[in-house]
């Protein structure tokens, strides 16, 4: 096999039918996930957690990746599975693999951290480095040289999608009359495949809105403006969320389905973080805690919103400083690195 992995990359929202089997095909695998209110009374929205920190690796990601993987033919994972990513994706594809006893190799940036890599190990993921340009590079080509077996997408992928998209019939199962969904955009496969289910399920009636870090927001540039629009690219310790820029067939979908973007200041995702620990014992990464943060600055109204906390895989040294309520800015956080995970 060449490395890689076709799957039609139509700009049309995942249906409900892919979205719904995608439900089947995952289920006592990934779990339903418990979505609570936020312990904040005097908050200026009614709001609610759905806790895709307590998925079996700590993030969503496994969601898309058992649907994607469950659909390849086993005589086609005979060399096995590999994935660009440095975080939730890398985990959710060495996962399935060693589920489905079949190797797994995960292409990473060359300064990824070790806290980032030590998961991976235990889960038996062989580790390539490469720089940085040709990390984010394989979102686009899709192949690298060397790279044997089915190749994962970490966000633009139809089936990666459909199997985020199960979020989205949770929430609107378990809070039938919400007013809005904030969710983290990374690459944009967790806010396309949640959309999705709301459109075709809610219409217009539910909103739907991302939610990126300032230093690297550039879906909210570019929705703004109507247009891609280029800007600057700062790493932080929210890694998940925030890209150097956007992949062009998920810019189309992203501001097709969504109603807006909102950029967060680093400062007010720690604080987030912080409140989340506090007042309902829930740890979220950074990326996780972007949707609490937006909705504490009340960005997408004063009714039922729910917060999409897509992860809980954080550095126990970032942790452990926000919680001393030290600052997560950049500059207080030099050794922290972004990348789509």
């Amino acid at each position: 096999m060449t490395g890689s992995r076709e799957v039609a990359l139509s700009h049309e929202p995942i249906s409900l039918a892919e979205i719904e089997a995608a439900r089947e095909r995952i289920a006592g695998r990934a779990l339903r996930t418990p979505l609570v209110r936020l312990n904040v009374d005097d908050a200026p929205a009614d709001i609610y957690l759905k806790l895709e920190n307590l998925q079996p690796i700590g993030s969503f990601k496994i969601r898309g990746a058992v649907n994607a993987l469950a659909q390849i033919k086993p005589e086609d994972l005979s060399q096995g599975v590999w994935t660009a990513s440095a975080g939730n994706m890398a985990l959710g594809a060495a996962w399935c693999a060693r589920q489905m006893g079949v190797s797994c190799t995960v292409v990473v940036p060359d300064t990824a951290p070790e806290a980032k890599l030590a998961p991976l190990r235990r889960l038996g993921a062989a580790i390539v480095p490469v720089s940085l340009d040709e990390f984010f590079e394989t979102f686009s080509t899709r192949r690298r040289d060397g790279m044997t077996g089915v190749f994962l997408h970490a966000f633009s992928d139809r089936h990666v999608m459909a199997g985020n998209g199960t979020i989205g019939l949770e929430i609107l199962e378990d809070l039938p009359d919400v007013d809005a969904i904030l969710v983290p955009f990374g690459g944009g496969g967790l806010s396309c495949g949640i959309a999705s289910a709301v459109r075709a399920s809610a219409g217009s009636r539910v909103k739907v809105f991302a939610c990126e870090p300032e230093p690297a927001a550039p879906f909210t540039r570019s929705f703004g403006a109507g247009r891609e629009v280029e800007g600057p690219f700062h790493r932080s310790f929210i890694d998940g969320a925030g890209a150097p820029h956007l992949y062009p067939e998920m810019y189309e979908l992203a501001s097709r389905l969504l109603d807006g973007s909102f950029a967060l200041e680093v400062d007010a995702v720690a604080d987030a973080i912080r409140l989340l620990v506090e007042r309902n014992r829930v740890v979220a990464e950074g990326a996780g805690a972007l949707a609490v943060a937006a909705a504490l600055e009340g960005r997408a109204g004063s009714g039922r919103v729910c917060c999409v906390v897509s992860g809980g895989n954080i550095d126990s040294a970032v942790l452990a400083s926000i919680l001393l309520g030290k600052s997560g800015s950049t500059e207080r956080q030099p050794e922290a690195q972004l990348y789509i995970s």
